[in-house]
């Protein structure tokens, strides 16, 4: 099933399609659209997984903020009909 991703980046709205084979994480797919290198986010999000046990809000709280920071915001994920 085939989705869309609706979010702002750098106060601009955008929107995308995803697809779960295609990317890792909706996060990727849209650092991908936008042309931002994820490498470093990768390295220290390994280190927060290993720290944190996996512990799934700190790994969403991490991602949130690290990619607040980026300048994206406001990402919904939505079906296409």
């Amino acid at each position: 099933m085939a989705y869309r991703i609706n979010y702002l980046y750098r106060n601009l709205q955008k929107e995308i399609g995803y697809a779960n084979d295609k990317h890792n994480s909706v996060y990727d797919a849209i650092a991908l659209a936008e042309g931002v290198d994820l490498t470093d986010f990768h390295r220290m999000e390994n280190q927060v997984a290993n720290v944190s046990r996996n512990d799934r809000k700190t790994m969403k709280d991490f991602r949130e903020e690290y990619f607040a920071k980026l300048g994206f915001s406001q990402v919904v994920i939505a079906r296409e009909e």
